[in-house]
């Protein structure tokens, strides 16, 4: 025999009112007011409209400490013949183990048998089956903790070129120091020398960027790895992306052959604590410019 949406909103007063008995504390259970007389009208009339569906929420202390789980609650006209909508949440829980917890708990409550009242089983669940989701959010928190203080580095690359010239070339460079939040700088003109600084994830992706499709005449000729406890901004020896164009020597009339003059350049490596890469780049040991 088919069982009635009155009937089940009778089992549905029926275990509330067993649940009101199991919490009668002040605040154990929040229930809207009206809900139940709503329900009761229906009772007495059932040729009206439905009433609301009944919802409450069920605070479960869990473990020694008493941590609070709220369990809400919402019933379809026709539970127990049909499952109930239960969630529980709690602020000592962040989203992904109260996904966890969710999960479980729909299963445990589909493998119930289907028309039986079931709010009392899922709370003693909530309550048995919480603590150690709520142990996992504190070690989750000492980890995190950690991990602040976990050491960060600071990636530098010298790249050395033939030469630079060309302007969309150049418009690239740029481009993509600024989108990747790089520092260091650019000197143009033959030869040419690139230097970038930050995370090694932008350096890498730069590297990537700026080679493709084909630059034959490039090669990453040094990488600088400094690890800090605190902020990589500390370590950077550039505060931004700098385009460096000292005086030329050569054919002026000669459009790509011209050179930089790298005394000047040796000079600006010194300022910035780098005067060693020039021989790393060149392959012997600079010389100032005469002032």
């Amino acid at each position: 025999m088919a069982v009635t949406v009155k009937e089940c909103l009778e089992l549905q007063l029926q275990e509330v009112e067993m649940l009101l008995s199991m919490f009668p504390k002040r605040g154990e259970i929040s229930l809207n007011e009206d809900a139940v007389p709503a329900i009761q009208r229906y009772l007495r009339n059932a040729n009206g409209a439905l009433p609301p569906q009944l919802e409450y929420c069920i605070a479960v202390d869990v473990g020694e400490a008493k941590v609070k789980v709220e369990l809400q609650v919402l019933l379809p006209h026709m539970y127990p013949q049909v499952a109930p909508q239960l969630f529980a949440r709690s602020d000592a829980l962040h989203r992904q183990q109260q996904l966890h917890l969710n999960t479980r708990l729909a299963s445990h409550i589909s493998s119930l048998d289907s028309g039986d009242l079931c709010i009392c089983e899922a709370v003693q669940w909530v309550k048995d089956n919480s603590l150690p989701y709520l142990e996992n959010r504190k070690i989750s928190s000492e980890c995190a903790s950690k991990e602040v203080r976990v050491k960060q580095t600071l990636h530098r690359m010298w790249i050395y070129s033939h030469h630079i010239y060309r302007q969309e070339l150049r418009k690239k460079i740029f481009d993509s120091a600024k989108k990747l939040n790089l520092t260091g700088f650019c000197l143009t003109g033959k030869p040419g020398v690139i230097c970038v600084e930050g995370l090694q994830e932008n350096c890498e992706e730069f590297w990537r960027v700026i080679r493709y499709p084909s630059w034959k005449h490039i090669s990453c000729k040094h990488v600088d790895n400094i690890e800090t406890e605190g902020s990589i901004d500390n370590l950077r020896l550039f505060h931004g992306f700098e385009d460096l164009q000292f005086q030329a020597h050569g054919d002026y009339g000669l459009r790509n052959d011209y050179h930089m003059d790298l005394g000047q350049f040796l000079e600006f490596l010194k300022q910035h604590q780098s005067g060693h890469i020039f021989q790393i780049l060149f392959g012997l040991e600079g010389k100032l410019s005469d002032k």
